[in-house]
């Protein structure tokens, strides 16, 4: 089972047991706080007991402080004092956190025999009696209310358990890649690249990174469609190229990666353009392209390209009509078209898409937006968080009985915007680096900041919910070798 993160994790077990180790593994050297640490500290040493009072006095100021922060906080001691460890209980439920006991019930003969190689052994006597003291408490533990009580028996494992920020055959909407699935599960992972810090070299940038998410086994590649470069990734100076004169670029690249925006606003271009731009990226790719769009978001950008922004209403009229010409655009034949809000004298546009291009509605307005994505779209794109997800699904489903139509016709997909650390203090290292002015522990939560493992784990548990495909939007990359790393995410 996994370990909710962040959370207040006490350890139990004897001296000897492997506390510290198992912590070692699992957690950054910050986020433990050890009784044994703080007596050399304050003391002359891990095993000066005289110290006790001292180091147990700033182990409570330090994890008050850290809990106030709510970051994750292990508390590296033999975990049998009742008193202590019902007020570090407390303490998690006062700071809104998951209170975790983790006991390691190592057999006593191999604390001793681990004990016997300290410098200053505890006394046979005592280690015999913390011994005895953990297994009984196996059994009151329970009664104690702890969110989560994990027993790691004998000699396990040390990584059986993993922290994990998430405790808790589908329709593709980029496209058929049944020969080249992103996961084993059947999920697709596709990298939206959204920042392009390509110094002097564009092009080259573009290509190595491009070729890098096809060596590390990703279903495609977005990008996003703004004029701008918004606040959310980088700066206003920073790069953000047309969407369309990019995939081209990546379309002639020797690879059978699916290509498509994430998401063109229906406002930036008339609707006849767009459906011309992604039917020639279709021909030119032999069949990989993919649509996504809204209704547009941001009104600086329209404002600084002299585009107009009319009020939400009319944005997700024009989003219909955009849809409704693009599939007139792209259908057989040059008949005049006469729909329900697009009337085309003529459908004359060539070249045709090569395959059935999906067109993925973003944006989850409850009202509108899910329902212009069930009536119209081949596919949604919903947040990731799950909570937030359940309740969008059904918001969605309902919309699908009205349209007669069953998530069989419009796939789910979600935008990821996650940290991807090489290991846990990789991780938290890019949280510094990308939150701003931003809490870390809010920053960290809100981008699920962990491991390649930590995130398969999650793609895993969407999965299960329904989705299809997870639009990954790594924060921070910089380049190829960024991307490579990333190869755990799709296998």
């Amino acid at each position: 089972m996994s370990l909710p993160d962040p959370a207040v994790v006490v350890l139990i077990g004897a001296a000897g047991s492997g506390k510290s180790m198992w912590a070692a593994d699992h957690y950054r050297r910050a986020e433990i706080v050890s009784s044994d640490d703080l007596r050399a500290v304050v003391g002359s040493g891990p095993a000066d007991l005289d110290a006790s009072a001292d180091a147990f006095a700033l182990l409570d100021r330090i994890v008050a402080a850290r809990l106030s922060r709510g970051l994750t906080t292990v508390i590296d001691t033999l975990g049998l004092d009742t008193d202590r460890r019902r007020a570090w209980l407390a303490a998690a439920r006062a700071a809104g956190l998951p209170a975790v006991a983790v006991v390691l019930d190592t057999a006593g003969e191999e604390c001793r025999r681990r004990n016997a190689r300290r410098d200053r052994p505890v006394p046979a006597r005592v280690l015999t009696d913390q011994v005895r003291r953990v297994v009984a408490l196996l059994d009151t533990l329970p009664a104690e209310g702890w969110d989560h009580l994990e027993v790691v028996p004998g000699a396990a494992d040390p990584r059986r358990l993993v922290p994990n920020r998430n405790v808790q055959p589908q329709k593709s909407a980029v496209g058929d890649q049944t020969a080249r699935s992103s996961t084993s599960h059947g999920l697709q992972v596709v990298l939206q690249i959204s920042r392009f810090p390509w110094g002097e070299e564009p092009g080259p940038w573009l290509r190595d990174t491009a070729l890098a998410a096809q060596q590390a086994g990703f279903a495609g590649i977005a990008v996003m469609d703004h004029l701008i470069q918004i606040p959310q990734v980088d700066a206003a100076w920073q790069p953000i190229p047309e969407p369309w004169v990019t995939l081209g670029l990546v379309a002639g690249l020797d690879t059978d990666l699916t290509l498509g925006t994430l998401c063109t606003p229906a406002t930036f271009r008339p609707a006849g353009v767009t459906a011309k731009a992604a039917a020639t990226l279709d021909a030119l790719s032999g069949g990989r392209a993919f649509l996504g769009l809204g209704a547009g978001w941001w009104d600086r950008e329209h404002a600084a390209f002299g585009i107009p922004f009319p009020p939400a209403g009319e944005r997700l009229d024009l989003l219909e009509a955009t849809i409704e010409t693009c599939r007139a655009l792209w259908a057989p034949g040059t008949k005049p078209h006469d729909g329900e809000r697009v009337a085309l004298p003529e459908t004359t546009s060539y070249p045709r898409p090569a395959h059935d291009l999906p067109i993925i509605v973003g944006g989850s307005g409850e009202r509108r937006t899910l329902a212009i994505a069930a009536r119209l779209g081949d596919a949604c794109n919903l947040p990731s968080d799950p909570e937030v997800l359940r309740h969008k699904l059904g918001v969605l489903d309902r919309h699908l009985a009205d349209a007669g139509r069953t998530r069989d016709d419009v796939a789910v997909t979600v935008l990821d915007l996650p940290v991807v650390g090489r290991d846990r203090d990789d991780a938290w290292a890019q949280v510094e680096r990308l939150r701003g002015r931003t809490a870390a522990a809010a920053f960290a939560r809100r981008t699920h900041a962990g491991t390649v493992d930590e995130h398969r784990r999650r793609y895993d548990d969407l999965r299960a919910l329904g989705v299809s495909t997870v639009f990954a939007g790594v924060r921070g990359l910089s380049g190829p070798d960024d991307v490579l790393a990333l190869a755990g995410l799709t296998s």
